[in-house]
C-alpha cells in the first residue's frame, strides 16, 4: 500500500476526499507541524508528500534529506515558490501544483475588492456602525468612489484566473487591456481585449490594475515604486495573486503621496502580515487618511467550501496518477527533470498527464 504524508491538512480529523481518490487503497500519514519546520524524519518511508498550505516551505535541505522512497511532491494550491523544485528535479522528485481549483472564487474576490473600494462599501458599513449621524452624505465623495463604465482595467497575467476576472469586469462595462508575455501571438485577437508588449505602456493608461502573475524571480517585487510611478495618477491596485509581486513599502509611499488612489490586498509579502510594517499598522489604528482606500482580506480569495473539496480532490489526483500510472499533472518542473535526466541518465517516468 503506497503511503502518502499530507502536511497541515485542511480538513478536520479524516482523509475522506483523499481516500476516496486512492479507492481506499493508500495509507496518509498526517502531519500536523503549525507554523514549524517539518523534519526529514516525519517524511520517512512515504512515497508522495502532499503539501497543503504555502507557509510550510519545502527547501533543498528537506529534499536531498528524503529517502528515496519519495516519488512525487504536490501542492494543494497554485503557488510554489516555496518548494524548492530545483533541488526536487535533481532527486528525480516531480513536484506537480493543482492550477484549476478556486478560479471562479479567486476572480469573484478580485472584483469584489474592486467593487468595495469604487461603491465604498466597507466604509459606509463602517461609519453607519459606530454613528447614525453617518447616514447622511456629507462625509462623501470617498477617494476611490468613481463610475465603472469606462474606466481602463488592466490585467497583468491572463492564464485561467486572469481571463475570468477579465470576462467579470468587461460584463461591468469596464475597458479591459492586459500584459501577459507568455501567451502565443494573436491570443488578444481571439479575446478581444487590447494587448500590450511593455508593461510600462498599460500601466500608463490604467486606472484599476489587477494582479494574476505567480510569484518568480521575474516578478519578485513587480510592483514597485519604478512601476507605480509609471501608472496613471489616481489608480487602484488589486492583488489576488502572490504577496512577494507587491512592495509594500512602495505602495504605502503611492497611497501616502496620493498618486495611488487605492489598493485592495488579499496576499501581503509577509503572511501572517507583519503588524508594525507602517501601512498595516496606519490601517489597523484607523488611520483616517486611508479610510476607504484600503481593503485588506487574509488570503481567502481561494476560499469556499466547495473550492476546498476541488483542492483536495485535485492535489491527491496529481500524486495518485503519478504513483498508479506514471501520469504527471501540472508538473512544475518537467523541463528541470527532464535536463536531470539527460546529464544522469536517471530513469524516470516523465509522461504528462
Amino acid at each position: 500500500m503506497k503511503i502518502v504524508a499530507i502536511i497541515d491538512p485542511q480538513f478536520g480529523t479524516t482523509p475522506d476526499i483523499e481516500s476516496a481518490v486512492a479507492g481506499g487503497q493508500a495509507e496518509f500519514r498526517i502531519l500536523r507541524p503549525g507554523h514549524g519546520p517539518v523534519s526529514p524524519l516525519e517524511l520517512r518511508g512515504v512515497d508522495a508528500i502532499l503539501n497543503c498550505r504555502s507557509r510550510h516551505k519545502l527547501p533543498g535541505s528537506l529534499i536531498d534529506a528524503l529517502d528515496d522512497r519519495v516519488q512525487i511532491i504536490a501542492q494543494a494550491g497554485v503557488g510554489y515558490n516555496h518548494i524548492d523544485i530545483a533541488a526536487c528535479a535533481r532527486r528525480n522528485i516531480p513536484v506537480c501544483n493543482t492550477p484549476d481549483y478556486g478560479t471562479t472564487e479567486v476572480a469573484d474576490h478580485a472584483i469584489g475588492l474592486m467593487l468595495a473600494l469604487v461603491r465604498g462599501i466597507p466604509t459606509y458599513n463602517g461609519r453607519l456602525a459606530s454613528d447614525a449621524a453617518a447616514w447622511a452624505t456629507a462625509g462623501l465623495p470617498l477617494p476611490p468612489i468613481r463610475r465603472l463604465g469606462g474606466q481602463v482595467f488592466g490585467v497583468i497575467g491572463l492564464g485561467r484566473i486572469g481571463l475570468a476576472t477579465a470576462l467579470r469586469a468587461k460584463a461591468f462595462g469596464l475597458d479591459v487591456r492586459f500584459f501577459d508575455p507568455y501567451l502565443p501571438p494573436g491570443a488578444e485577437l481571439a479575446l478581444g481585449f487590447k494587448r500590450y508588449a511593455e508593461l510600462g505602456d498599460l500601466l500608463a493608461v490604467t486606472d484599476i490594475l489587477t494582479l494574476h502573475c505567480p510569484l518568480t524571480e521575474e516578478t519578485d517585487r513587480l510592483i514597485r515604486a519604478e512601476t507605480l510611478a509609471q501608472m496613471k495618477p489616481n489608480g487602484i491596485l488589486i492583488n489576488t495573486s502572490r504577496g512577494g509581486v507587491v512592495d509594500l513599502d512602495a505602495v504605502a509611499d503611492a497611497l501616502t503621496s496620493g498618486h495611488l488612489c487605492a489598493a485592495g490586498l488579499d496576499v501581503l509579502p509577509v503572511e501572517p502580515p507583519d503588524r508594525n510594517h507602517p501601512l498595516l499598522a496606519a490601517w489597523m489604528a484607523g488611520d483616517r487618511a486611508l479610510e476607504g482606500r484600503l481593503v485588506i482580506t487574509p488570503h481567502a480569495a481561494f476560499y469556499t467550501p466547495q473550492s476546498l473539496d476541488d483542492m483536495r480532490r485535485l492535489s491527491m489526483t496529481a500524486v495518485w496518477q503519478y504513483l498508479t500510472e506514471g501520469r504527471l499533472r501540472s508538473c512544475v518542473n518537467l523541463d528541470l527533470l527532464a535536463a536531470n535526466a539527460a546529464a544522469t541518465g536517471a530513469d524516470r517516468r516523465l509522461h504528462a498527464g
